[in-house]
């Protein structure tokens, strides 16, 4: 099993942040955090990295119910969303496989609500 769903598009990377962070709200997903992994890699690092931007996406209904579910689930929130260029007008977008990463979690609530959270990212993904 995969631990991230993916599709590559034809489209410039700040483009690509701007649709993918709209596609998410469609969703109901809001965007909590935005690390430029780039940018981190540059001033921490000294060193050259391709365009790599991480979303964290938060579902406030889905969070709250996996929450109620499972206390330490916080742990694994939000879902992370990436946008990378792979090439100058190329980006590849990656979320992660809810389903995947809380089945590490033996407890059948929070895997249904994981479910239906990757049902979302998958459309997510598919509309882009």
């Amino acid at each position: 099993m995969s631990y991230y769903l993916s599709k590559s598009l034809d489209m410039p990377f700040d483009a690509a942040i701007e649709h993918v962070t709209k596609k998410l709200a469609d969703k109901g997903f809001g965007i909590l955090t935005r690390i430029d992994v780039q940018q981190t890699m540059k001033v921490k690092l000294g060193v050259d990295f391709k365009p790599y931007m991480i979303l964290g996406a938060c579902n406030p209904h889905f969070a709250w119910r996996a929450l109620q579910a499972e206390d330490k689930i916080g742990a694994m929130l939000p879902c992370n969303v990436i946008v990378t260029e792979t090439e100058p007008g190329k980006v590849e977008v990656a979320a992660v496989d809810p389903a995947a990463a809380m089945g590490a979690v033996d407890n059948l609530k929070l895997a249904a609500i994981a479910r239906d959270v990757r049902l979302l990212l998958a459309e997510m993904i598919g509309e882009l």
